[in-house]
């Protein structure tokens, strides 16, 4: 079985077990979903679901989020870690949105890296979720269960989001990566992977392989 196929049996399995695949980051519009994504970094989304409720009850527009001061963002999202950075970096994009974007969230990859504290992972989150189109999210979940598939056989997150592209359906590319989080939380667990109960068992490279050996 060559990659394709595993990387398409892997989209069909995971599509039954997460028929309803969502970004897990609580968020309304464009605006809330970038700032909470980068919020995300270092940290989990449950704590930062925990955050954007004040955040974003506070400042509600663009305008608002480059009009802060930064000594208040820091203290909203102080538990999220990095809170300097971080803050420093939300009120940044706005103002380059602002500046340079109409106000708007960018639709391309160009323009979103841009933006200070935007990655190609939070770009992608906002060009699959927002705008619709084929994106990769290269995250831990999706890095670990990707190798382990036998799908990448690399940790650097721009190498897997390249690989995948080219083996996974460009529709179903960033359900699966949701799909990915969930069943990295649920199943594919770091350090203590629950693999005699994992639907992709029958195709993981690592479960086939690890059972070679011990028969």
């Amino acid at each position: 079985m060559d990659k394709k196929e595993i990387a398409l049996k892997a989209v069909k399995a995971l599509k039954k077990k997460y028929p309803d695949s969502m970004c897990s980051l609580d968020a309304e519009n464009p605006l809330q979903l970038i700032i909470a994504t980068r919020l995300s970094a270092q940290c989990t989304d449950a704590r930062v679901n925990l955050v954007t409720p004040e955040l974003f009850e506070k400042y509600k527009t663009v305008e608002d989020f480059a009009a802060a001061d930064v000594e208040d963002i820091e203290r909203i999202i102080h538990s999220c870690g990095f809170f300097r950075a971080k803050a420093r970096d939300i009120i940044g994009m706005c103002r380059k949105m602002i500046s340079d974007y109409n106000s708007q969230v960018p639709d391309n990859m160009d323009d979103l890296t841009s933006l200070p504290g935007v990655g190609r992972k939070t770009a992608n989150l906002i060009l699959g979720d927002v705008y619709g189109k084929p994106a990769v999210v290269a995250d831990t979940h999706l890095i670990r269960i990707s190798g382990l598939l036998g799908l990448t056989d690399t940790k650097d997150p721009f190498k897997v989001e390249m690989a995948l592209r080219e083996l996974l359906p460009p529709e179903e590319s960033n359900n699966f990566c949701h799909r990915c989080v969930f069943h990295g939380r649920e199943t594919c667990i770091s350090s203590r992977p629950k693999c005699p109960e994992c639907c992709m068992k029958s195709f993981c490279s690592h479960w086939v392989n690890s059972r070679e050996k011990s028969e």
